[in-house]
């Protein structure tokens, strides 16, 4: 499985799991469940790891991942318990007033189902249980104690003294009398790596493979010491339906130890005997956890979940104790003179807050093998165990935000992950938790997506960010930038509206959010006025991610209003800077239905006096183009002699004509309407009627004197032009338009350059004779 595919599993999980999410046991069902199919990714990819020729080189990794399974599989047990309604039953007192021959058994299982955080105790030993390293089974013995006994005998038949230190009996309590006595040495290996093996079964709560690994090694004895943590049940004398591993005996059969309080504390003497070895210390300490033995079972705590075991087992065994002790005088199997009659509240009170008190201590505790107690995922255990989650939340937070976290690795992308999904997981079977950290999570799970590339999941979780949602994906969308071509962009999109997002929204906030990223990375537009005489380069990197940004609101007709306004927004900007091909360029991306839409009007009207702008400038080149035919159709004079080329000449020249007069009236038109002129218009007026005016002044003095030339170049062939191109003056000069105001100079066209074409007009008219330069004005 490989980066991508892991991020992508996640995702299917999480999307498999949003649509059943309003079915509480479906997201919580032990197999198919969110957290299990978690868990399972990750058991998928340390399977993937270890099979790998360079594993060694992965064991962090691997050490990552089986924590994040681990904890994975923590939520579901907890989760489960606390969000699963469990049915009523009866106490244990109530149990016992109508039979107070009720079994332990039956009792114990009313006292855990009376107290959730007894019950969370339990379901969290059994996870640490689940999750425990496997056991190693001792080698296979023949016999008991063979080689001490083989020693014995030898004697015996030999007559020879026994040797110095050697046990002279082969009864289990041989070696513990005091004397100094001891097996052979491969006996003595023997007994300490069944003892420890012994010990890995009950950590591992597999007390019957334990009782089995006993009697293999032929020590019968100590497999009944093991099985004397068994409570007494017997289902013939119980009024109560209890949970048990043992549903096919029968009911006249009883099970377990009657007299376990005084197994029990036989046990615990033995566990604080310094006459036993460590090892056999620490197994009877495994079997009776309780404050007198803490030490002893901690002694072998080796790790941060040994720790954690052996605390809430010695809390779970001493809730229990205590509340049977409390009901010792109604009960016929745990009867005792000094029982207390009264279950005492406070007690309960001051035992949970000890619960808290005991495992907070975890926080710091040191450890030898494994993760330290700080690291995140045993901190998050410990948080989601303490039902903290707030303060986990704030602490992951804070730590993605401080840098806690080294960023790039391994382990920085496992916790982004775990904790995104941790936040959706809750958020699914409905737990409270803050969302100003679930913010910053997901944020910072989002980036570790972008930087693995992993687009296409990045909707699936920005819509988990409630009012942030629409936000956090435009900012996605915008950092894309150029990477993608439109195809992409409406991909993008669309996986917006598949995860509940508001697409218009996306789309407008997109598009906004280029504009302005664009426009704080250009040099504003001021002073000096740009050529659009020489020829321009193409629009670079900024510009064309500008020009582009009108492709988000361009795909669906709900956000053509919006892209109105921001084409005209980028126009103006274009047309400012003298950018006229990247302007033309932005209208051929336009949906030609901007055109008919007529609200807010100063915008419609401003857009519309863009496109006549464009339909001119357009004209002028086609005069342009036409001109550059004059040779191919004859026109300059040479084969008048045939009739066809007369007829070519003719066609030229009409076709010219109508050019020219198409465009004169155009742009005479558009010069008598008041052409983007000053109006009251929106909060930002100002800076709008700066630019439409810069606008009038590169783009009208530019006009009126391609116009003249194109009037004074035709007069060849149509003589009349040349008295329009001097009438065009007129125009010029009128002062209900207004255009000479726009000939500021400042680096664009003066007054006096377009003054000079007239003049030149003006000398033109002398060409055919006479001195009257007014001549060719009040000629027909």
């Amino acid at each position: 499985m490989s980066d991508g595919s892991l991020y992508s599993s996640c995702a299917d999980v999480l999307s498999v799991c949003q649509t059943v999410k309003d079915d509480l046991l479906a997201v919580l069902d032990p197999d198919t469940g969110y957290a299990p199919r978690m868990r399972q990714i990750c058991h998928e990819l340390i399977d993937e790891f270890e099979d790998r020729p360079d594993s060694r080189n992965l064991q962090t990794e691997i050490e990552i991942l089986r924590l994040e399974e681990n904890t994975w599989g923590l939520l579901q047990a907890l989760m489960s318990a606390r969000k699963t309604e469990t049915p009523l039953s009866q106490s244990a007192k109530e149990l016992l007033v109508e039979n107070p021959y009720t079994p332990t058994s039956t009792l114990v299982q009313a006292i855990m189902d009376s107290s959730p955080v007894l019950t969370e105790l339990i379901v969290v030993r059994e996870w640490l249980q689940e999750t425990a390293p496997a056991p190693s089974p001792p080698e296979a013995n023949t016999g008991y104690w063979k080689f001490t006994k083989h020693t014995i005998m030898q004697s015996l038949r030999t007559g020879h003294a026994q040797r110095d230190g050697m046990v002279t009996e082969m009864d289990p309590d041989a070696v513990n009398r005091g004397n100094g006595a001891a097996l052979a040495a491969d006996d003595t290996s023997y007994e300490k790596t069944l003892l420890q093996a012994l010990y890995g079964y009950i950590r591992a709560g597999r007390l019957e493979d334990a009782v089995e690994v006993c009697r293999r090694a032929h020590q019968p004895w100590r497999a009944a010491s093991l099985r004397g943590s068994l409570l007494f049940q017997w289902r013939a004398l119980s009024t109560a339906r209890e949970t048990t591993d043992e549903d096919d005996l029968e009911p006249e059969v009883w099970s377990g130890n009657r007299n376990r309080q005084l197994w029990k504390q036989t046990c615990i003497r033995a566990a604080l005997s310094p006459s036993l070895s460590d090892q056999e210390r620490l197994l009877y300490a495994s079997i009776v956890p309780s404050p007198q033995t803490t030490s002893v079972l901690k002694s072998a705590c080796r790790t941060w979940e040994d720790h954690l075991w052996a605390d809430i087992s010695v809390l779970c065994e001493e809730k229990v104790s205590s509340e049977l002790r409390s009901l010792a005088s109604s009960s016929f199997w745990e009867g005792g003179q000094d029982a207390v009659d009264v279950v005492d509240m406070q007690g309960v009170e001051d035992w949970e807050g000890g619960v808290g008190q005991a495992l907070s201590s975890l926080k710091s505790v040191a450890v030898v093998d494994g993760p330290a107690a700080d690291h995140p995922f045993h901190v998050s255990q410990l948080y989601v165990i303490l039902d903290q989650l707030e303060t986990l939340f704030n602490m992951f937070a804070n730590g993605l935000q401080d840098g806690a976290f080294t960023r790039s690795s391994f382990e920085y992308e496992s916790i982004c992950r775990f904790s995104a999904h941790l936040c959706l997981f809750l958020q699914m079977i409905e737990v409270p938790i803050p969302p100003e950290p679930v913010k910053i999570i997901l944020e910072s799970y989002l980036a570790v997506l972008e930087d693995a590339g992993q687009r296409d999941l990045i909707a699936l979780y920005a819509g988990a960010l409630g009012e942030n949602a629409v936000a956090r994906y435009a900012s996605f969308l915008v950092s894309l930038g150029l990477s993608v071509d439109i195809n992409e962009r409406r991909l993008a999109l669309t996986r917006a509206s598949e995860h509940g997002l508001n697409v218009e929204r996306v789309a407008i906030v997109t598009a906004e959010r280029t504009i302005e990223k664009v426009f704080s990375s250009l040099p504003p537009l001021s002073g000096t006025l740009p050529s659009i005489i020489n020829l321009q380069p193409p629009p670079d990197e900024a510009e064309t991610l500008l020009l582009r940004s009108i492709e988000w609101t361009t795909f669906a007709e709900a956000t053509y209003d919006i892209a109105l306004e921001q084409a005209t927004v980028i126009l103006r900007y274009f047309l400012t800077a003298g950018r006229i091909q990247a302007a033309q360029d932005l209208l051929v991306l336009l949906p030609p239905e901007l055109a008919s839409i007529d609200e807010p009007e100063a915008i419609a009207t401003e857009y519309l006096h863009y496109r006549q702008f464009f339909l001119i400038w357009e004209g002028i080149a086609r005069v342009v183009e036409w001109e550059a035919k004059e040779v191919e159709f004859g026109a300059d004079g040479k084969g008048r002699g045939t009739t066809a080329a007369r007829d070519a000449r003719d066609a030229w020249v009409s076709e010219y004509s109508n050019l020219i007069d198409q465009t004169y009236d155009n742009i005479v038109r558009l010069f008598t309407t008041e052409w983007l002129a000053e109006e009251e218009v929106m909060d930002d007026a100002l800076k709008r009627q700066h630019e439409r005016a810069r606008i009038r002044q590169i783009y009208v003095p530019e006009l009126i004197i391609r116009l003249h030339y194109l009037l004074y170049t035709s007069r060849k062939y149509i003589p009349g032009n040349l008295k329009r191109a001097i009438q065009l003056a007129n125009i010029v000069a009128d002062s209900r338009y207004r255009l000479y105001e726009t000939f500021s100079g400042n680096g664009g066209r003066s007054l006096l350059d377009y003054l000079q074409v007239v003049r030149q007009a003006v000398l033109a008219g002398l060409e055919n004779g006479g001195s009257d330069p007014f001549r060719i004005i009040s000629a027909l």
